[in-house]
């Protein structure tokens, strides 16, 4: 391949993974005009249409889909490539990029920030506390933080983090209202207030240890968020029961607000998990973060 081809290939990349000229140029520190120039010649030389575009968006064709697919990865290893020589042999520098979930924080991963912080002051590190699944491949992160079921397929992953446990709990007045559950099963009579990763259709099962093993049972859906502090109010205020975390509810249940049922027959949800695209070419940053949450898993 040519050296122009190779540049316009790279332009051709960056365009569909940022999905718009103005910001692949952002991105390369070119103009706009020769952002699209190069698309334009690239598309000539092949004699196929790669973008679909108008005056306020642009959008892959089908063939520069399929030539996309085939090309980011050798990109994506060029790129790894060139920032591993670019950084200093001596030191763990850049910035760190994680996505992680809310409740990571309090949990586990504050605290490990701040060790990793402390031993690697030359990296700057970017925490954005996201629920949602998250594609490691154009979210431009380092590696998402999520459980075991979160996972992106042909993704690499290393468990961190205690093991979560969870309560089902409900305010006093709640539960005279409508009866203390005296098995699991008894909670589809009940109004559930279910904690959602990003979206309604992405929520936590209520998962319970049965005779054959764990189990799921569905609680009427009162309420779908997607933040265990709005959990709390709307279970604090009797709206429902909740299937929460114990560590987010164990203020409540000491002061009272909050009374847990069915103890011990709920299974430990999974470990997190540190989810990253591949061991080739790893920044350091990315390798000393993973080697420290190792050490204190």
């Amino acid at each position: 391949m040519q050296r122009n081809q190779l540049s316009d290939m790279t332009i051709f990349v960056e365009v569909a993974r940022a999905n718009g000229f103005r910001a692949a140029a952002n991105n390369l520190k070119l103009g706009a005009g020769s952002v699209s120039e190069a698309i334009q010649r690239f598309e000539d030389r092949l004699g196929v249409r790669l973008f679909d575009r108008t005056t306020r968006k642009i959008a892959l064709t089908t063939a520069g889909q399929k030539l996309y697919d085939r090309s980011l990865p050798a990109i994506q290893d060029l790129e790894f490539a060139l920032r591993e020589l670019n950084e200093r042999q001596e030191t763990v520098s850049g910035t760190l990029k994680l996505s992680a979930p809310r409740s990571s924080g309090p949990f586990f991963l504050d605290q490990l920030l701040c060790e990793y912080a402390a031993r690697y002051p030359d990296v700057h590190v970017e925490v954005i506390y996201d629920d949602r699944k998250v594609d490691l491949v154009s979210s431009g992160v380092d590696a998402a933080i999520r459980f075991e079921h979160l996972l992106e397929a042909d993704t690499h992953a290393i468990a961190v983090g205690p093991p979560q446990q969870l309560r089902v709990v409900g305010s006093a007045a709640y539960w005279a209202r409508k009866g203390i559950p005296k098995t699991p099963d008894a909670l589809v009579a009940h109004d559930g207030i279910y904690f959602a990763f990003g979206t309604a259709d992405q929520i936590i099962p209520w998962k319970f240890w049965g005779k054959e093993g764990p189990y799921s049972v569905n609680p009427i859906r009162r309420m779908v968020v997607n933040d265990v502090n709005a959990m709390m109010q709307f279970a604090r205020a009797g709206v429902g029961a909740a299937y929460v975390y114990t560590q987010a509810a164990e203020p409540f249940l000491a002061s009272g607000e909050l009374v847990s049922v069915l103890d011990g027959q709920i299974p430990d949800q999974p470990r997190h998990t540190i989810n990253y695209l591949s061991k080739r070419h790893m920044p350091r940053r990315l390798r000393a973060f993973i080697d420290l949450a190792k050490r204190g898993s």
